[in-house]
């Protein structure tokens, strides 16, 4: 299994859904059907906006879509956008999308990201759109979900098959971590991965990068009629939000971004960040456990637990356990067994439930969670790309370091400042150090200069996307506006309380700017 940084943010579809992911696997297990809704085949247009773009991109912002109905009274459609901006000329790609009308009176387009990188927005709204947004804004605006280029529906990365993925993402690696046979096996898995997902996927795999994206998503801004973007950005969203700014400064209608990445922080920073992060959510979480000591598997102290929970890892890098499917849990498995319930709050009883199962040597549960992480479905198959999409996307978006020395060095910083899940998160520049494409971008603070006002929402305990980062991004950008819950999980945004919904809301909806320092 090659080690990865876990920087996806909402997850594979979104930290908002844990609960729906986790009860949806148990509904198949206890009934093995599922009936699908056969939509009936109306069709409808949309009126681009009169763009003055060049000659070579005039075709695809002249493009008419043709909508049809789809999944529950939703309405779908494809889009067409360049492979490569730079030569317009060069090929295709589709972008999926899928949009519920407004409800009331149309403002125009909310467009929703719910994360990943590698999350399929097409999915987060046909699946979950009260999830992703109100009712006040589902009267106010056509909630318009997209797959961005290289995920889901949309034109997308392919590398490995079923199997493969298994071995990818669950097998043991063989040595000891950190050691130099370990590291040689890692970037062996890496590199077979790249080159599997460069020859399977061909050359879009070199433009999934997210500055294609923010086009993309001018792109559908235009195509779907609206003069100024409306946006509503969850975790790496919020990136792809902020590029965008940066790109179209005078094209921002009003932008919500959600549990915020900070555009300036390099690769380590994020995984060092958010390590701390996962462990700091992970200590909540022990606090939470201990006051109900008839379910708990702790005992003692938040530190007692912590404790414990660093025996079970390095019990099981020792000696993996195995389940009855012939895949066996160890450390890396567990450390994402462990931070999917972290997302969210409501999701802590799995989490205890996990912790029991596995310290009675029962590997089924933390492999539910594990799966649930990976969307890997009863069959053995894989619900969507997003392992592959994830990859490439952050390949091409960051720079990496897999010197042995230099990943050695950080490891000890991981290990000092997150001793409990820093060690597991170590080592993550292998995977796209061995990359078919490097990146070219260079990381630094977005100003988006001369947009609109850009609320930004950060939460105090987010795991994900520690709540520092909200407050980087709101002052870097020119007209940036935080907005702080202070609470547990990831993202804040019509999961916590009325007060933040409200704020967001009214910035949507009125274009009503919180006031400076708002906490909820």
């Amino acid at each position: 299994m090659t080690t990865r940084p876990d920087r996806r943010g909402l997850s594979r579809r979104g930290a908002r859904t844990v609960l729906i992911a986790i009860a949806a696997i148990t509904a198949l297990t206890l009934t093995g059907c599922v009936t699908w809704f056969l939509p009936a085949t109306t069709s409808q247009t949309s009126t681009p906006v009169k763009e003055s773009v060049a000659a070579d991109l005039k075709p695809f912002y002249d493009q008419v879509l043709d909508w049809k109905s789809c999944s529950s009274g939703k309405q779908c459609a494809t889009a067409k956008a360049p492979l490569d901006w730079k030569n317009p000329s060069a090929g295709e790609v589709d972008l999926a999308l899928i949009r519920q009308t407004a409800r009331g009176t149309k403002q125009g387009s909310l467009l929703v990201n719910p994360g990943g990188p590698g999350g399929s927005g097409y999915d987060f709204v046909a699946n979950s759109v009260d999830y992703a947004t109100d009712s006040n804004l589902q009267n106010n605006f056509d909630v318009v979900g997209f797959d961005p280029r290289g995920v889901g529906r949309s034109t997308a990365v392919k590398c490995y098959d079923a199997k493969q993925m298994d071995e990818y993402l669950y097998a043991i690696t063989p040595g000891v971590r950190g050691s130099d046979a370990w590291i040689a096996n890692n970037v062996a898995s890496s590199k077979a991965f790249g080159d599997a997902c460069s020859q399977n996927t061909g050359p879009l795999l070199a433009r999934v990068d997210t500055i294609s994206a923010a086009r993309d998503l001018d792109l559908l801004r235009s195509i779907l009629g609206d003069k100024k973007l409306n946006y509503l950005g969850y975790s790496y969203g919020t990136y792809l939000g902020a590029i965008y700014a940066d790109l179209y400064p005078g094209k921002t209608g009003r932008l919500v971004l959600d549990g915020a990445l900070d555009p300036a922080a390099s690769n380590f920073d994020v995984t060092k960040v958010q390590a701390q992060g996962f462990e700091s959510a992970l200590r909540s979480y022990l606090a939470d456990c201990l006051k109900k000591p008839k379910n708990c598997p702790f005992s003692g102290s938040v530190d007692d637990g912590m404790a414990t929970i660093a025996s079970l890892l390095a019990a099981v890098e020792r000696s993996p356990i195995r389940n009855s499917d012939g895949r066996e849990l160890g450390a890396n498995t567990l450390v994402t067994a462990i931070i999917y319930p972290l997302y969210d709050a409501t999701a802590w009883s799995y989490l205890t439930d996990m912790f029991t199962s596995v310290m009675k040597g029962d590997a089924k549960f933390a492999f539910t969670l594990a799966d649930a992480y990976n969307n890997r479905q009863q069959d053995g198959t894989y619900g969507d790309n997003s392992t592959e999409a994830f990859m490439a996307i952050n390949c091409l978006d960051y720079t990496y370091d897999d010197d042995p020395a230099v990943m050695r060095q950080q490891a000890a910083e991981l290990a000092k400042d997150a001793p409990v899940i820093g060690p597991y998160m170590a080592y993550g520049d292998i995977g796209c150090s061995n990359w078919p494409y490097k990146s070219t971008y260079e990381r630094g603070p977005i100003a988006a200069k001369g947009s609109a006002p850009i609320l930004v929402v950060g939460t105090t305990n987010d795991p994900a996307t520690p709540y520092v980062w909200a407050k980087n991004l709101a002052s870097e950008l020119e007209n940036g506006h935080l907005l702080t819950y202070k609470g547990e999980g990831h993202t804040a945004y019509n999961k916590s309380n009325s007060c933040v919904n409200d704020a967001v809301d009214d910035f949507l909806v009125k274009g009503t700017i919180p006031p400076d320092g708002k906490t909820c």
